[in-house]
């Protein structure tokens, strides 16, 4: 059997439900858990321990998880970062103007599929970010808005 990891981003909030007496493991007939909301609006309940053992707020992520966001196609950065709207995002669909003025458009790059990380800051957007090995160790990713 093939193992898989599934990554997605949802609304939630810690919620207790009233549960039949004799499937209590909480006193007075409440259970601990978190009301979710899926991205398409579908709302359910989830138990503490298997909520908390699935998901991780989006701020304090780790690289991968940010990684993940990007392709999703949020704008990601680090809580340490010091300038204001400083941003990576994943950027796509690249173009360039060649000697003699010649606009090219797409560029196609048959190994990244014409996407690369974009560092959105004070001085514009820088194609092609590379993350230190500071940012990729680091637990303080965040998505922002």
């Amino acid at each position: 059997m093939k193992q898989y990891i599934g990554t997605k981003i949802i609304q939630a909030e810690p919620k207790m439900r009233k549960v039949p007496a004799e499937n209590c493991l909480a006193d007075r007939g409440f259970e601990d858990g978190y009301k979710v909301i899926y991205p398409d609006g579908y709302e359910s309940w989830s138990p503490k321990d298997v909520f908390e053992a699935a998901y991780r707020e989006t701020s304090g992520m780790n690289f991968g998880l940010a990684i993940e966001a990007a392709k999703m196609g949020k704008k990601i950065a680090r809580a340490g970062w010091n300038g204001k709207n400083q941003y990576v995002e994943l950027g796509h669909d690249f173009s360039y103007t060649a000697p003699g003025d010649i606009p090219v458009r797409p560029v196609q790059h048959l190994d990244i599929d014409s996407q690369a990380l974009v560092f959105v800051g004070t001085r514009g957007r820088q194609v092609g970010w590379l993350a230190s090995q500071a940012d990729m160790l680091a637990d303080d990713w965040m998505i922002v808005e």
